[in-house]
């Protein structure tokens, strides 16, 4: 005995209930505990989603990934939306994740308490791992929005303080890719190339809540702060507001403003300190002048007068002994007596001989000279002349060119053109007000019309009724002899 019941293959059965639950569950919104969590090879995300009675086998594809504001991790509460589906090949359902949020304040705070341990205890927190921030830096860095007073509190404040190089790199400070952007901004200005490397990083964000402020409670922004060889201050949110990143960074200001006011000194302050220094130092300098002045009075000297006559007496004695002027120089005024000068002719010949000499080298020179530019005037004659007929030829093809596109265009201009028309006997039909007349329907009988004829315009009048058409017979053509082979009689 057979059954009605229809009959099904894995495949089918399979296929069906997977569109029937898709359809009726195409997008849901569940809340729960993350379980096991595997990111593959290829990007994909595998994890379970549970409470205290189920669990749901879950998958986030590499796209969403990419997009989500958080990494999922084992332990977290979340709210997952998506579409429920089903693996026929392990006859399991599988719930498709298309966006995932922490599940309220608390959620955010035991995740932020867990990461804060965690970073904790890999020392990242440790004080002996922070350095000093330097007391006058030349270039400052800034992370933060472009937009909004945070950035104009900083700047000004520290043009109000002490004017100094300020860099600011825009960065996004709320959203799904604000912790990347701010991450990535602290490694590029540790290693900057083609600007100045900062002396100090201020990173900050106005106030907001949790939410808001999440990007900075972020493992790779903390990290990044870690990892910064340059000094960083993080100013976000307000003095309540602390993050991950607080803890990490070299110092903690409770404001942006605040993180402006501890970058920089103030140069009135110093300028004041400085004129105080020198001040003292110039009181100083002249205590001490007076201090020797009355030591050295005080102290009883020997008279200048007993202190040079030794001296005197052996310069006395040394000029006794040394011989007078005239006896020193006599042997050279002898030598110079005997010595022969030439004569003013034998001066003039040899001046004359060197002119001859210098005259006939710049003559030399002249000839050289003279020979090279005529050289060069020839060839450059020649060059004109080249580039004269090659100018000449260049016109004539440009004129002979542009008087072939005037003939082509005046010969498309005469066979565009109504007179044309008008020489093969047709007549252009206007009415009394010159408008075309294009149809019989236009016209009634004895309205008046202007005809254009290829030599001149006529009027004429509408007779009235319809011209009937007459076809002339054409001539019958006189049949010509067909050629015959018979000869003639005559």
């Amino acid at each position: 005995m057979t059954s009605n019941t229809p009959e099904y293959s894995v495949s089918e059965l399979a296929y069906s209930l997977k569109r029937s639950i898709e359809e009726q569950f195409g997008h849901v919104r569940v809340r729960g505990e993350l379980g096991r969590v595997t990111i593959a090879r290829s990007g994909h995300c595998y994890l379970d989603v549970k409470d205290d009675k189920a669990v749901i086998n879950s998958i986030i594809w590499k796209g969403v990934m990419g997009r989500l504001s958080m990494q999922p991790e084992e332990g977290m509460e979340v709210v997952c939306e998506g579409k429920l589906s089903t693996y026929p090949g392990r006859s399991n359902y599988q719930l498709i994740i298309d966006k995932m949020e922490l599940a309220g304040a608390g959620a955010l705070m035991a995740l932020y308490e867990k990461r804060k341990k965690a970073l904790a205890a890999e020392g990242l927190f440790d004080a002996g791992r922070k350095v000093p921030l330097p007391f006058m830096p030349k270039t400052i860095g800034v992370v933060t929005s472009q937009t909004g007073a945070v950035i104009r509190d900083i700047l000004h404040r520290i043009s109000d303080r002490f004017p100094s190089h300020v860099l600011v790199w825009p960065v996004l400070v709320q959203g799904d890719k604000a912790a990347e952007q701010i991450a990535a901004a602290i490694t590029g200005f540790n290693h900057a190339a083609g600007f100045p490397k900062p002396d100090v990083l201020i990173v900050a964000r106005g106030g907001g809540s949790m939410e808001d402020l999440w990007c900075f409670n972020e493992e790779v922004v903390a990290r990044a702060a870690a990892a910064s060889t340059i000094p960083l201050i993080s100013a976000v949110g307000h003095e309540t507001d602390w993050t991950l990143i607080d803890y990490v960074a070299d110092y903690r200001a409770p404001t942006p403003t605040g993180a402006a006011e501890v970058a920089v000194p103030v140069m009135a302050d110093w300028v004041e300190t400085l004129a105080d220094y020198g001040l003292r130092l110039s009181r100083g300098l002249r205590r001490s002048v007076t201090e020797r002045q009355n030591r050295l009075k005080a102290a009883r000297l020997p008279r200048l007068e007993t202190v040079l006559a030794p001296a005197q007496q052996r310069l006395d004695l040394a000029s006794a002994r040394l011989p007078s002027a005239q006896r020193l120089y006599e042997p050279q005024r002898n030598a110079l007596a005997l010595q022969r000068l030439p004569s003013m002719t034998q001066i003039l010949a040899r001046a004359s001989e060197r002119l001859i000499q210098r005259e006939k080298a710049l003559q030399s020179a002249m000839r050289f000279a003279k020979t090279r530019y005529e050289t060069k005037l020839k060839q450059d004659a020649v060059t004109v002349s080249r580039l004269g007929e090659e100018t000449n030829r260049s016109i004539s093809r440009y004129f002979e060119s542009q008087s072939q596109r005037l003939s082509r265009a005046s010969k498309l201009l005469e066979a565009y053109s109504y007179q044309g028309v008008l020489e093969r006997g047709y007549a252009l039909v206007q009415d009394e007000n010159g408008k075309v007349v294009r149809s019989k329907e236009s016209v009634s009988a004895g309205q008046s019309i202007n005809l254009t004829f290829a030599d001149g315009r006529r009027q004429a009048v509408i007779a009235g009724g319809e011209v009937v058409e007459t076809v002339k017979p054409k001539p019958l053509k006189a049949r010509k002899p067909k050629p015959t082979t018979q000869q003639d009689l005559f």
